[in-house]
């Protein structure tokens, strides 16, 4: 998976984090839930495309880990809201993709740490 096929996603996953956020109920905790989750969600997609553009490894690895702390948080949402019981929808596909994401941004920052060492120690 290339950095196109991630921005891809990741914007596709703040897609539908943000409808699913649409579709909660307007109650105190439905509000809440909602902001958090837009917020986290959109976060994932803006920062990753912030990382594409970093101008040195420990700028990438700054970037990147934001990117995963709002993914990680994505998925406490999203489970929040399954735990709750917010919505009928089905929300196993958007916390796999959370999941997925977060794995794969956690993988990223540990290789380009490993590369930073290894450079650095050379």
């Amino acid at each position: 998976m290339n950095r196109n096929d991630l921005i891809i996603r990741t914007k596709n996953f703040a897609h539908a984090c943000v409808k699913l956020a649409a579709s909660l109920p307007p109650s105190s905790i439905g509000n809440h839930v909602r902001n958090q989750l837009n917020r986290c969600s959109t976060s994932v997609a803006a920062n990753y495309r912030a990382t594409c553009l970093a101008q040195s490894k420990a700028a990438f690895v700054a970037k990147i880990s934001i990117v995963l702390e709002e993914c990680d948080e994505s998925y406490f949402w999203l489970d929040f809201i399954k735990d709750e019981n917010l919505t009928d929808e089905s929300l196993d596909t958007l916390i796999n993709e959370s999941d997925e994401l977060t794995k794969i941004f956690a993988r990223s920052r540990i290789t380009a740490i490993e590369k930073k060492e290894t450079t650095s120690s050379n």
